[in-house]
């Protein structure tokens, strides 16, 4: 790992796919749709096709707001896949967000990381969505930059410019480590502003992309682990033994 943990005082997260379970949510609602037009569908199957046609929604509307953006990716998924989305299920899939479930470490990891660091969010998610996942995080969270907020959804560059303008108010300026599991919504545009990034691979054991578009570069993230506690864990251990050095001086 190139990352020397303790140089930061600060970490920024993207929050649907690193702390919450969106694959999961989704799933929820249009798995069995696609199933009762076609049972032999995968789960994997419908959140790929889902996942270009909400990026592509996110892209061609930036000022929507997400629940809207949920309605009009599953519509488009289901042109995609040639099958009707009534306006009763874009709604169960629009309205799902606080329903879908963090992650089994996320509230344990981030817990350990609030010990060591500011956290920030920067999150593909309208304020309301966001405050009802919060609740399922259990920690307070010192900033919280949302693309409604912004304007505009990751991986455009006006996201991590904002979250930079946000930095350099706070006086961290090269002291912020980016987290996410996203590479295509994340990791690329964050490495094109110079901003050190974490991949927490929720998906190292299964093959493909799922909910997350391609990221269609090549990028290596500064360090990667399989899970948000493997990560806390680390920094754990960063941190104690940089109070071990200093004791021993």
């Amino acid at each position: 790992m190139s990352l020397t943990l303790t140089d930061y005082d600060a970490l920024s997260f993207d929050c649907y796919g690193t702390l919450i379970d969106w694959e999961a949510g989704i799933a929820a609602v249009i798995g069995p749709w696609a199933r009762r037009h076609a049972p032999d569908l995968t789960d994997e199957q419908v959140l790929v096709a889902y996942s270009e046609n909400e990026a592509a929604v996110l892209r061609e509307t930036p000022r929507i707001l997400y629940p809207d953006a949920l309605r009009e990716a599953f519509r488009r998924t289901g042109e995609t896949l040639g099958f009707p989305v009534t306006d009763t299920e874009a709604e169960e899939l629009g309205t799902s967000v606080p329903n879908w479930p963090a992650f089994d470490d996320s509230v344990e990891a981030l817990t350990v990381l609030k010990r060591h660091y500011r956290l920030i969010i920067l999150s593909n998610v309208n304020r309301d969505g966001f405050a009802d996942s919060n609740q399922r995080l259990e920690v307070e969270f010192d900033d919280i930059l949302t693309a409604e907020d912004i304007g505009s959804y990751k991986p455009n560059p006006a996201n991590f410019e904002a979250l930079n303008s946000r930095v350099e108010e706070l006086g961290m300026t090269g002291r912020l480590l980016h987290v996410a599991q996203s590479l295509f919504h994340d990791h690329v545009p964050a490495q094109q502003f110079g901003l050190p990034g974490v991949w927490i691979n929720r998906r190292h054991d299964r093959p493909g992309w799922g909910a997350t578009p391609d990221p269609r570069a090549e990028i290596t993230p500064d360090a990667e682990y399989p899970s948000l506690m493997a990560f806390a864990e680390a920094v754990e251990a960063a941190f104690s033994g940089r109070a071990l050095r200093s004791q021993e001086r």
